[in-house]
């Protein structure tokens, strides 16, 4: 057996369908996996906020909100640094919206989230430092789910390689490279990243824990964590990508991340010393269970003197003038 044919035998293979069909509805495996992720991200964050005083599932409102905005933002953001996947002769434009076959870009989706989720806690008084830390661990795990949609979809994978965890990928699959041999293997990035953010994931749990990082400065560490690995991932693969000064998009995307990161956790440290006081904003704290809102007091109870006979029947009975 030669040495190609082992590693062929001790690789990665990929899934043979990317979808299943349920009745008139088509299900793709993409999907399911950011659903997957969004769920986890929700039931996690909901957990922290609990513990920090929030009302329980008050992350719902929030993601109402952060979530459209994040997918929505994820889209642009890909196509607009893949415009040959979409614009020019023999391109159907109707792809741009086609976002069960593949295509969103994870920091689009963290600006169009980090604009939604501002708004969200500006509608329920949240902190938005405080929202986003408690979001930091559920959000990275939910990336590590994501990327399983890649492996589904055959896509996004790296450089060819000859070590026995190579992917295989179906040889008739529009990624695959032009001129290679079929059974060539290939770097299976979405691995490296599952792992790195399921690592990731367990580390700011752990930071959280053990250091108190509070007022963005989890996310910041989030940001840093991440974006390091993307900055090696997205050197590896070899799907067409917009290039910079020599440099892909997705990497300059990753640097800008590391930067933001260590500046959030330096200026936020600066400015902050002390722990939160609370997890809303001043003045939208959360009521104790049963309490009631009260109106204004004049407006229900009798301030007016009273009748002067009722003033001279207490005078006459009172305790200076009884013997």
């Amino acid at each position: 057996m030669t040495f190609s044919a082992l590693s062929v035998v001790a690789s990665i293979p990929s899934p043979s369908i990317s979808y299943i069909d349920i009745g008139p509805v088509r299900v793709h495996f993409y999907a399911l996996c950011i659903i997957a992720g969004i769920i986890v991200a929700v039931l996690l964050t909901n957990w922290r906020m609990t513990r920090r005083g929030a009302e329980p599932w008050i992350v719902i409102d929030i993601a109402l909100i952060a979530v459209p905005l994040a997918i929505v933002c994820a889209r642009i953001f890909h196509v607009l640094t893949h415009p040959g996947f979409y614009f020019g002769p023999g391109k159907n434009l109707w792809e741009v919206f086609a976002i069960w076959n593949g295509g969103i870009a994870i920091y689009g989706a963290l600006i169009g989230g980090a604009v939604g989720a501002w708004l969200g806690c500006r509608w329920t008084g949240v902190r938005f430092w405080t929202f986003a830390d408690a979001l930091a661990p559920g959000l990275i795990f939910a990336q590590a789910l994501g990327r399983f949609g890649n492996y589904f979809n055959q896509e996004l994978f790296g450089l060819p390689t000859t070590l026995p965890w190579g992917l295989q990928i179906d040889p008739s699959n529009s990624a695959f490279p032009a001129g290679l041999a079929p059974d060539t293997l290939f770097h299976p990035t979405f691995l490296y990243e599952v792992i790195w953010n399921t690592l990731g994931g367990i580390v700011l749990l752990l930071a959280s824990r053990s250091l108190r990082m509070q007022w963005g400065r989890l996310f910041g560490l989030y940001l840093v964590w991440y974006s390091a690995g993307r900055i090696v991932w997205e050197s590896i693969r070899i799907d067409p990508s917009e290039i910079y000064l020599g440099i892909r998009t997705n990497v300059w995307a990753a640097i800008i991340g590391v930067i933001l990161g260590l500046a959030i956790i330096i200026v936020q440290g600066i400015r902050h010393t002390g722990l939160e006081p609370s997890p809303y904003q001043p003045g939208r704290e959360r009521r104790p269970k049963g309490a009631v809102e009260s109106a204004d007091t004049e407006d229900f109870v009798d301030v007016s003197e009273p009748p002067a006979s009722e003033i001279e029947t207490a005078g006459a009975t009172s305790p200076a003038q009884t013997h």
